[in-house]
C-alpha cells in the first residue's frame, strides 16, 4: 500500500513536471528573434526580426525607440501580418548599424503580448572596419573650404520685391512726368488758341461733301457752332446758348458800351447768317450751294473782324489769365500725382495678394510688418553655447546674459543663472546649472540622484509667484540627443509678458542630474505666438549635456 501511494506521487511529480516544461516550451516558442548577419562593416544596416504567433485579439507592443544601445537603431520597419485562421504571425523588423569597430550585444528587447512580459534572445555582433589599402589609394591635395551660403529671411530670399516695386514706381513716375505724350489730333487742336481753333475748323468744313451726301442741315449746324463757340470764348460766354436773337441782341449792347470795338456791318452779316442756318435747321429750307459756300466766306470773314474789335488785354486780366493757367497746371499735376498714387498702389496690392497666394497671408504680412518674433526666429546665425560647469549645450537666437545674483529655489544649490529675457517678444529662456552645497552634500549619499519632479515643482512655485495663472502641469521622460536622460515638465498657463499683457503661454521645464549636480533649461513662450513656438521647438531639439558623472 505504502509503494503504491509513493509510486503515485512519483506519476503526479512527473506530470507536474512535464507540464511545467511544456509551458515553458509554448511560452518560448510563442517569441522569436533573429539577425539577418551577425558580422556586418561599419555603418551597414543590420537586420533585426521579432517574430510572434498570437490570437487575432491579442495586444502587441514591439520597443520602440533607442533601446538596442549600443547599437543604433536607423529605421522601424511596419510589422508584417501573416494570417492563418484565427492565429496571426507578427514579424516586426528593425534596421540597426553602428560606426564603431568591435564585438557588441543587443541586448533582451521586452515584447508586451496581450497582459504577459516576454523578453527577446540576446544576439552578440560583430562590426568590422573596412580595409583600405592605402598602396593603390590615390592620395589627393586636401581640398579648399567651401563657403555656404547662409540662410535668409523672407526678405533674403525675395530681395527681388524690392527690385520690382523700385522699377514699378520708377516706371510709373517717369510715364505720368517725364515721358513726352504723342498727342492726337483732338488734343492737338484743343491746345490752339480759340481764333485758330476756328479757322481750322472752318478749313476742315468742306461744304462740297456735306451738299454732294445731302447733308445741308448738318453744314450750317457746324458753321455756327465754330462761329458760337469763337463768340462763347472771346466775347460773350453765354453765345452757345443763346437764341439768334439773344445773341445779335447782346452783341449791340457789347457795341454801344463800347466793350468790342465791333461794326454794325458785322454785326448785321453774323445775323444774317444765323438766321439762314435757323431756317436751314427749323423750318427746313434748303439754300442753294452758292449761298452756302458764302455764308462759310462771311463768317471766316467776320471771326477776324470780331478778333480785331477785341480789346487788347489790360494788365490785371492778365495776371488773371496767367493766376488761371498756373491753376490748370496744379490741376494736372494734382490729377499726375493722384494717377501714379492710384497705379502703385495696384501694383503694391496686385504684389500682396500673389505674394499670399503663393506663400500665405501671414508669412507676408508679418514679413512687412517686421514682426518681432518672427525677425529673432529667421536671426541669420544662432548662437550654440554651453552654460554652467558641468555645461548643458542650447542653441538660441542670442547668446544668454550671466544674472548676477541669481538664486536658487533650493537653498541646498549653489546656481548660476543664463537668461535672456526680451520686451519685444513673448519668450523666456533661462538656464540653470547648480550643484549641491557643502552642506547638502553631508546629508546626501552618491547613490540618491536630486528629486527632478520635487524640483520641478518648486520651479512651477515660482512661476506661480510671478504671476502665472491656471498652471495646469505634466511630466515625462526626455532623453537628449546623446543619450542623457531628464525629466520634462510641460504644460499651460496665464502669464503677463511685457510685449503682449496677460496671454495664454507655454512652459517646459527640463531637468538633468546627478547626486551633486542639477542642470535645468526653462522655456516660457506665448501660446498663440506661431514663431515663438517654433524657437522654443528649436531650441528643444539642440539641447546636449557635457557627460554627467555622479562625482
Amino acid at each position: 500500500m505504502k509503494l503504491e501511494k509513493q509510486h503515485i506521487k512519483f506519476r503526479t511529480k512527473k506530470y507536474c513536471f512535464l507540464v511545467l516544461l511544456l509551458s515553458a516550451f509554448v511560452a518560448n516558442a510563442q517569441l522569436k528573434t533573429y539577425v539577418d548577419s551577425t558580422s556586418i562593416k561599419i555603418g551597414e544596416e543590420l537586420f533585426y526580426s521579432i517574430e510572434t504567433e498570437i490570437d487575432s485579439t491579442t495586444l502587441v507592443l514591439f520597443p520602440e525607440g533607442q533601446t538596442f544601445q549600443p547599437m543604433e537603431m536607423i529605421e522601424s520597419y511596419p510589422t508584417d501580418t501573416i494570417s492563418s485562421d484565427i492565429r496571426l504571425k507578427l514579424i516586426k523588423k528593425y534596421g540597426l548599424t553602428q560606426f564603431d569597430s568591435g564585438t557588441y550585444t543587443i541586448p533582451q528587447q521586452k515584447i508586451l503580448i496581450g497582459d504577459k512580459t516576454l523578453f527577446s534572445d540576446s544576439i552578440k555582433i560583430n562590426v568590422g572596419a573596412v580595409a583600405v589599402d592605402t598602396t593603390k589609394q590615390k592620395m589627393y591635395e586636401i581640398k579648399p573650404i567651401i563657403n555656404v551660403q547662409k540662410q535668409s529671411s523672407f526678405w533674403g530670399k525675395f530681395w527681388w520685391i524690392v527690385v520690382v516695386l523700385a522699377l514699378t514706381a520708377g516706371g510709373i513716375i517717369y510715364w505720368v512726368f517725364f515721358r513726352k505724350r504723342i498727342l492726337t489730333e483732338e488734343e492737338k487742336i484743343a491746345a490752339l488758341p480759340p481764333y485758330k481753333q476756328a479757322k481750322l475748323a472752318l478749313e476742315k468744313l468742306d461744304e462740297q461733301t456735306y451738299f454732294e451726301h445731302q447733308k445741308v442741315k448738318e453744314f450750317y449746324s457746324e458753321l455756327t457752332f465754330i462761329l458760337r463757340k469763337y463768340l462763347n470764348e472771346k466775347v460773350y460766354d453765354q453765345s452757345l446758348e443763346s437764341t439768334t436773337e439773344e445773341l445779335i441782341v447782346r452783341l449791340n449792347i457789347l457795341k454801344d458800351a463800347k466793350e468790342i470795338l465791333i461794326h454794325k456791318e458785322t454785326i448785321k452779316n453774323i445775323q444774317s447768317t444765323l438766321e439762314r442756318a435757323d431756317l436751314v435747321k427749323f423750318a427746313k429750307s434748303k439754300p442753294d450751294f452758292e449761298i452756302a459756300r458764302m455764308d462759310k466766306h462771311i463768317i471766316e470773314k467776320e471771326i477776324d473782324h470780331v478778333k480785331a474789335a477785341l480789346p487788347e488785354p489790360n494788365e490785371e486780366e492778365l495776371l488773371k489769365d496767367l493766376a488761371y493757367q498756373k491753376e490748370l497746371e496744379q490741376k494736372r499735376k494734382r490729377k499726375k500725382i493722384t494717377i501714379a498714387g492710384i497705379g502703385f498702389a495696384v501694383v503694391l496690392v496686385i504684389l500682396f495678394i500673389g505674394l499670399s497666394l503663393h506663400y500665405g497671408f501671414r508669412e507676408v504680412k508679418d514679413s512687412l510688418l517686421r514682426h518681432p518674433s518672427k525677425l529673432l526666429l529667421e536671426t541669420n546665425e544662432w548662437v550654440t553655447s554651453e552654460y554652467g560647469a558641468p555645461g548643458i549645450i542650447v542653441q538660441t537666437p542670442e547668446v544668454l546674459e550671466r544674472q548676477e545674483g541669481a538664486s536658487s529655489n533650493n537653498t541646498n544649490l549653489d546656481t548660476k543663472v543664463f537668461s535672456y529675457i526680451t520686451k519685444n517678444v513673448p519668450l523666456e529662456i533661462i538656464v540653470k546649472s547648480s550643484k549641491t552645497t557643502a552642506d547638502a552634500e553631508t546629508n546626501t549619499t552618491d547613490s540618491e540622484p536630486l528629486d527632478l519632479l520635487k524640483i520641478a515643482n518648486q520651479e512651477l512655485d515660482a512661476l506661480e509667484k510671478k504671476g502665472g495663472t491656471n498652471i495646469i502641469p505634466r511630466s515625462e521622460q526626455f532623453i537628449t540627443p546623446n543619450g542623457q536622460e531628464g525629466i520634462k515638465t510641460y504644460g499651460t498657463t496665464s502669464l503677463k509678458f511685457e510685449s503682449n499683457g496677460f496671454v495664454d503661454a507655454n512652459f517646459i521645464i527640463l531637468g538633468f542630474s546627478t547626486p551633486k549636480v542639477l542642470q535645468q533649461l526653462i522655456l516660457i513662450w506665448e501660446t498663440d505666438d506661431i514663431y515663438a513656438n517654433e524657437i522654443a521647438n528649436r531650441i528643444l531639439d539642440s539641447v546636449e549635456l557635457i557627460k554627467l558623472k555622479d562625482n
